[in-house]
C-alpha cells in the first residue's frame, strides 16, 4: 500500500506558474557618481502604482555576467576594430570576473560567431585576429537563419540574434551587449522595434560605441539616422551611447561601461498583476 502511494506521488504532475520580473539597474548620486553598497532595504518597487515585494536582490559582484560583443565588420567599421583590438582586450581583462563569460559576434551582410562564450580575453582577441585575416568569415559558425543576402549591413539582425540566440540562453542573472557600429542598417530581416523589444524582454542592457566615418567632415542624413538609432537602443534598454571616434573618448567609454557593469544591482519580484496579456507596465 505504501509503495503504491509513493509511486502515485512520484508520478503526479506539479504545475507552478512563476511570473518573475527581473530588473538590472545602476544607481547614481546627485553628482552622477555610481553608488555602491546599497541593500534590498534601500529600494521599493511599484508596478503601475502597486507596490511589489522584492523576492531577490543582488549586487554585480554576487551575480555572474553574460556579456556579448557585437562588432560591425563592414567597410570602415572593420578598420576601426583592427585599430582598437588592444583597447578591447584591456577592457575585458578588467571587466570579466571569475564567473563571467563573454562572446564576440561580427557582422556585415552575415552574422558570425567569432568567439563563443569564454572567460579568457586572450581567446577573444585571438579569434578576432583570425576572423580579420579570413577573407569571408565563412569558416566561423553562422548565427541566426541562413543568409539570403550577398551585400549590405545587418545591424538590427546582429543585435536581435546576439540577444535571442546567445544571451537569452546564458545561465546568468546579468546580461549586457556592447555594440560597435555606426548604427546604419540596410539588409536586416528585423527592425528597430523588434531589436529593442527582445532586449527588454530578456533584461539585456545595451551599450553602443559609435564610430561614424564622415564624408568631408560633414554629417549627412544617413549618419544622423544611425546616431539616433544607437542613442534610442541604448536609452530604451538602460544602457548608454558613446561617440568613439576619438581614442580618448573610446578609452573613457570602456572605463565607464566597465564601472557600470561592476557597480550594478539586480532585483526580481513576482508581479501581483499575474501573467496578464504580455503588455509592458510602468515600473
Amino acid at each position: 500500500m505504501l509503495r503504491r502511494e509513493l509511486l502515485r506521488l512520484f508520478l503526479c504532475q506539479i504545475r507552478v506558474e512563476v511570473n518573475l520580473v527581473n530588473l538590472p539597474f545602476s544607481v547614481r548620486d546627485g553628482q552622477g557618481r555610481l553608488v555602491k553598497g546599497l541593500t534590498k532595504d534601500d529600494f521599493e518597487v511599484y508596478e503601475d502604482g502597486a507596490r511589489q515585494t522584492i523576492s531577490h536582490f543582488s549586487q554585480s559582484a554576487d551575480t555572474p555576467l553574460a556579456l556579448g560583443l557585437v562588432a560591425d565588420a563592414s567597410g570602415s567599421q572593420e578598420e576601426f576594430l583592427k585599430e582598437h583590438r588592444q583597447h578591447l582586450r584591456d577592457f575585458l581583462k578588467v571587466t570579466l570576473q571569475a564567473r563571467d563569460q563573454a562572446f564576440l559576434l561580427c557582422f556585415g551582410n552575415n552574422l558570425r560567431l567569432v568567439s563563443p562564450f569564454t572567460n579568457q580575453s586572450e581567446q577573444i582577441e585571438e579569434r578576432l585576429l583570425a576572423y580579420q585575416k579570413s577573407k569571408t568569415g565563412r569558416d566561423f559558425p553562422r548565427v541566426g537563419p541562413p543568409e539570403k543576402r550577398d551585400l549590405g549591413t545587418a545591424f538590427y539582425d546582429a543585435i536581435f540574434h546576439a540577444t535571442e540566440d546567445l544571451l537569452a540562453k546564458a545561465e546568468t542573472g546579468r546580461r549586457a551587449l556592447l555594440v560597435f557600429s555606426d548604427g546604419e542598417d540596410n539588409s536586416s530581416a528585423h527592425h528597430l522595434l523588434e531589436t529593442i523589444e527582445v532586449a527588454q524582454r530578456t533584461g539585456t542592457t545595451i551599450f553602443c560605441l559609435r564610430y561614424t566615418e564622415l564624408q568631408k567632415g560633414a554629417w549627412n542624413a544617413r549618419n544622423k539616422y544611425g546616431r539616433g538609432v544607437m542613442e534610442r537602443i541604448a536609452r530604451e534598454t538602460g544602457g548608454l551611447e558613446f561617440d568613439a571616434a576619438e581614442e580618448r573618448n573610446l578609452k573613457a567609454a570602456f572605463s565607464q561601461v566597465g564601472e557600470i557593469l561592476r557597480s550594478s544591482y539586480d532585483l526580481a519580484y513576482a508581479s501581483t498583476a499575474g501573467s496578464g496579456d504580455d503588455t509592458f507596465r510602468k515600473i
